[in-house]
């Protein structure tokens, strides 16, 4: 056991953590869609308007702050009038970047704006650069949010929605570095500027315009969108990271069957988040230091390689309390970063890379990653709050810090969040809450005693959500957390 006295500043507030930092991202890749999300009106599966209930109960109880949606890749091959009006006449064409499938399109702009109001979380679109037009994708805005009298408005209530959606977040293109279009920056700035001029503000919609932004380190590519777009056209840059154990794409490593090593190397590339954030947010207050101009880190995630008998385009994956501690790290980064991070979307919601839930037919089950998740909703809304503690480091080969945290207050409740990665030692903690009167105090840890231990359809509970003992006098507050484990502590 180790001793790790941390010091929280209450009074001292730093910025507000958008609830949308808890974001996700729903893809037409796999089963996410279709089996995960989605299974018809005519499922044997309990739903309402084809969606699972127990995808909607689960995504309610973690308060599911936004989604983004159709993609991923798939958003730059996707054309939204195939996916309106009767199922039954609606195109059916080759998912290109997924293993070929044919997508249905009986999942559409309709239902996806329904699936939101079910769970109560904002929409988040991602519009077609690569392969589309501009005029396609002012027509899509159009058609959801304006309330006159126009053909495209018209069309909408003929499909079954008299009144437009509230729609505030929208993408213009995804990954046009890559699957969306193989763009320079240079081209994709221009390129961004034209689209993003037709996308109108209609009544009291207002659009939140993001713009693609870099691949992990190119810092050339977030350079050039920041000297070449203005706030006034830009209100999000994105970036994507992926955490992959070994480094290397071509052999990413196995989601269950890992050492020691790996789960610190693991944990260790998780961190490098921390200095791609650094990098990005500089040169970002280089040109925008008044702070307009939100990060956003709509794809995040670990991925590993496909598992023996799935198929591979699929990118289903178990996930083990080694990718509770990478969610848990991450999101307190995002946290710690929120004067500048408006939005991040875990890669994916259901049955895909590190996904918050896997289906099996009529089965649901929720992972380590979820479970983290549920801990960490305290945070969304409140008040970011310095925090300090002992630097002290867990790993032999890769050396890792032990302990994780963030903190925030919220209308008078003090949310204290903390993982630690050591696979050895138990940290205990002895935390001090500067300018906060302890009252009461209560903790909830994820626990289990391996990082390769996971939820499966035979043991569903294998990992959950536990309460831990924790004392509390004047501003002390007192705990042990064990290896390899996830605590929320709320405070008042």
């Amino acid at each position: 056991m180790k001793h790790i006295d941390l010091q929280i500043q209450t009074d001292q507030p730093v910025s507000r953590i958008a609830p949308e930092i808890f974001g996700h991202i729903s893809e037409h890749l796999g089963t996410c869609m279709y089996g995960g999300i989605y299974v018809g009106e005519d499922s044997s599966i309990p739903n309402t308007d084809g969606v699972r209930n127990d995808v909607i109960e689960a995504f309610r109880q973690i308060r599911m702050p936004v989604m983004r949606w159709p993609g991923g890749c798939f958003a730059d091959d996707y054309h939204w009038c195939d996916g309106i009006g009767p199922k039954e006449q609606r195109r059916k064409r080759v998912s290109r970047y997924w293993g070929h499938t044919t997508e249905t399109n009986a999942f559409g702009t309709h239902e996806f704006f329904s699936l939101c109001e079910k769970i109560g979380c904002e929409p988040y679109l991602a519009g077609n650069l690569g392969s589309g037009t501009v005029q396609e994708l002012s027509d899509w805005i159009e058609y959801l949010t304006f309330e006159g009298d126009s053909d495209l408005s018209e069309l909408r209530r003929k499909n079954g929605r008299e009144q437009p959606w509230h729609l505030k977040y929208l993408g213009i293109g995804n990954e046009n570095w890559g699957c969306g279009g193989n763009m320079r920056p240079e081209y994709y700035a221009d390129e961004y500027r034209r689209y993003q001029s037709f996308c109108e503000n209609y009544g009291e919609n207002k659009l939140y315009k993001i713009a693609c932004g870099a691949n992990g380190d190119d810092y050339a590519w977030t350079e050039t969108m920041m000297a070449n777009v203005k706030s006034s056209m830009m209100h999000g840059l994105s970036v994507h990271y992926y955490t992959v154990p070994s480094g290397i794409w071509e052999k990413k490593g196995d989601a269950l069957r890992f050492t020691d090593a790996e789960y610190y190397a693991t944990v260790s590339r998780a961190l490098y988040m921390d200095t791609l954030l650094k990098r990005h947010i500089a040169i970002m207050d280089q040109y925008d230091p008044a702070g307009e101009i939100g990060l956003v880190v709509d794809e995040w995630g670990n991925w590993y390689d496909p598992a023996e008998g799935e198929n591979p385009h699929f990118l289903r994956q178990q996930s083990t309390m080694r990718d509770a501690m990478t969610a848990a790290i991450n999101l307190n980064l995002f946290a710690r970063y929120s004067k500048r991070i408006s939005m991040a979307n875990l890669a994916q919601a259901v049955n895909v890379l590190q996904a918050l839930l896997l289906t099996e037919g009529a089965a649901l089950i929720k992972t380590p990653t979820y479970h983290v998740f549920d801990l960490f909703k305290g945070h969304q809304g409140g008040m970011l709050v310095p925090t300090v503690c002992t630097e002290l480091t867990a790993g032999s080969e890769t050396k890792v810090p032990m302990l994780s945290h963030a903190a925030s207050v919220k209308d008078g409740v003090l949310t204290f969040t903390a993982a630690n990665c050591s696979l050895e030692d138990a940290a205990e903690l002895t935390v001090s809450a500067d300018g906060f009167t302890v009252h009461t105090a209560e903790a909830c840890v994820l626990y289990s005693d391996s990082c390769r231990v996971h939820n499966s359809f035979d043991t569903p509970e294998t990992v959950t959500v536990h309460p831990l003992d924790v004392t509390a006098d004047g501003n002390t507050i007192r705990l042990t957390l064990p290896p390899c484990a996830v605590v929320s502590v709320t405070v008042s």
